[in-house]
């Protein structure tokens, strides 16, 4: 056999850098459900109310976005290496402050701090990868990106263990062995990249219309049926204009350069990051509101018949790499596109005709394997159709619009259920509101399809210098 031709070889060293990356990752995500389970003891250990409480998860999650339109700026002023070393130290320490928290509200204060610090990682982790593996990035980032699907799966699991034998705090002294080995293995493997620093000034005026612009829009979509939820959705969209007329006359000295976006492989890798978080978040939320409400399948046993759902991404993602070589970006992102679409197609035929099982759990497999091997070769396509110094401000940018995908679609969908099941007076009607529902998300699985012809058949050659 020959050998391989050096441009289809990994990097040297790339390994280390995923293993790095993949733990940041993976820590990232599992705090961001790890705490949930150990709600009910917080609310009786620390004397609060749970509407106090459970701002512990909330203002987490929030933190999350808090931070991450700064990715770029802070990677071209200090360095990736310098960035990713800091947050793994500063998601150590608040970690160990959250487990010595004596009080509700200094909890939430110190799990605010907690995600400012994790919000970067994740991005930070992809920034790192897209920058070492370059057109290799399919073959790699599957082993970045399985952590981050386990980690919600995870969390749960895990606190439950360590409440069967401990209290509450240990959830967070868990992370501090996993830091230090984090930080050590940071400092020894991730490359020095101070010499590629760009620095620039801070697009403050971006940032505070950006970063409150997608807390409100978050918090928003998860309170809609309330007039704050609303409220704070119109302040989304305003803000959001606002930044957008701003941003276009910084131009290059934007907190996010709007000309990526004209590049038309990145917009479309940008749109598809967006559509398939949106159809993946969408559908997780109607499919238990309508097993539960439509089937009648009682709220404990939902999990077990979402299950194929994971596993048909299971099986897909590993193989991303060799798929996307086999079959390039464009028709690879278009078959999962299809399959998914036909899984969605199958929720909708079933919400109308009455539930199956079979039929059910064919149903979410093909959604799962479908969209297991979207995300992978997009980000790739978007990566690669940029010069090497535009990542970290590219790993901004899809971030965030793969991040508005998810509540944007899914508050489509929840609109449309809650105003036919307002007018549900009959089962049949139930039934017609629910297939209403997965139809209009099998619309959006078609506009996912028709961005996928928009990607490059392989991964092309950055587009500038």
């Amino acid at each position: 056999m020959q050998d391989a031709s050096p441009s289809s070889r990994l990097p040297a060293g790339i390994w280390k850098i995923v293993s790095v990356a993949a733990i940041g990752s993976f820590m990232s995500q599992l705090d961001a459900t790890i705490v949930n389970v150990s709600l009910p003891d917080l609310v009786s250990t620390l004397h609060a109310p749970f509407s106090t409480v459970q701002w512990v998860v909330s203002g987490y999650l929030l933190a999350l976005a808090l931070t991450l339109p700064l990715n770029g700026w802070l990677v071209d002023r200090f360095g990736g290496r310098t960035i990713y070393l800091g947050c793994f130290a500063g998601f150590t320490v608040t970690s160990a402050l959250c487990a010595l928290a004596w009080s509700a509200p200094s909890l939430i204060a110190f799990r605010v701090l907690q995600g400012m610090a994790g919000g970067l990682l994740a991005p930070m982790a992809q920034m790192t990868i897209a920058r070492a593996a370059g057109k290799q990035l399919p073959r790699v980032a599957s082993a970045v990106t399985l952590p981050i699907l386990l980690a919600p799966l995870l969390g749960p699991v895990v606190a439950g263990g360590i409440l069967s034998v401990a209290s509450w705090r240990w959830i967070f002294l868990l992370n501090l062995p996993f830091g230090l080995v984090a930080l050590l293995l940071a400092s020894m493997f991730l490359p020095d990249d101070r010499q590629e620093c760009r620095p620039r000034r801070l697009d403050i005026a971006g940032l505070a219309l950006l970063s409150p612009a997608l807390i409100a829009l978050l918090y928003g979509t998860d309170h809609m049926g309330q007039r704050t939820g609303q409220g704070l959705l119109c302040l989304a969209v305003v803000m959001g204009i606002l930044y957008l007329r701003q941003a276009h006359r910084k131009g290059a000295h934007a907190l996010i350069d709007l000309a990526l976006f004209r590049a038309p492989v990145f917009s479309a890798s940008a749109l598809i990051m967006f559509m398939v978080n949106g159809v993946a978040f969408a559908g997780q939320m109607l499919l238990p509101v309508w097993l539960i409400h439509a089937c009648g399948i009682p709220a404990e046993r939902t999990g077990w018949f979402m299950a194929p759902l994971g596993v048909g991404m299971m099986c897909t993602y590993p193989l991303t790499g060799r798929l996307t070589a086999h079959f390039g970006i464009s028709r690879l992102t278009r078959y999962g596109a299809i399959c998914s679409g036909l899984g969605t197609l199958m929720l909708a035929v079933l919400a109308c005709s009455g539930f199956n099982i079979f039929v059910l759990a064919t149903a979410l497999f093909l959604r799962g394997a479908g969209t297991g091997i979207i995300g992978i070769p997009a980000m790739s396509a978007g990566y690669a159709s940029v010069a090497p110094a535009e990542i970290p401000m590219a790993t901004v940018a899809l971030n965030i619009v793969q991040r508005i995908g998810g509540p944007t679609l899914t508050t489509l969908c929840a609109t449309l259920l809650g105003w036919r099941l307002s007018h549900a007076t009959t089962p049949p009607a139930v039934s017609a509101a629910f297939t209403a529902a997965f139809g209009l998300l099998c619309v959006f699985h078609g506009c996912l399809l028709l961005a996928t012809f928009r990607l490059p058949k392989g991964t092309s050659r950055r587009a500038r210098p």
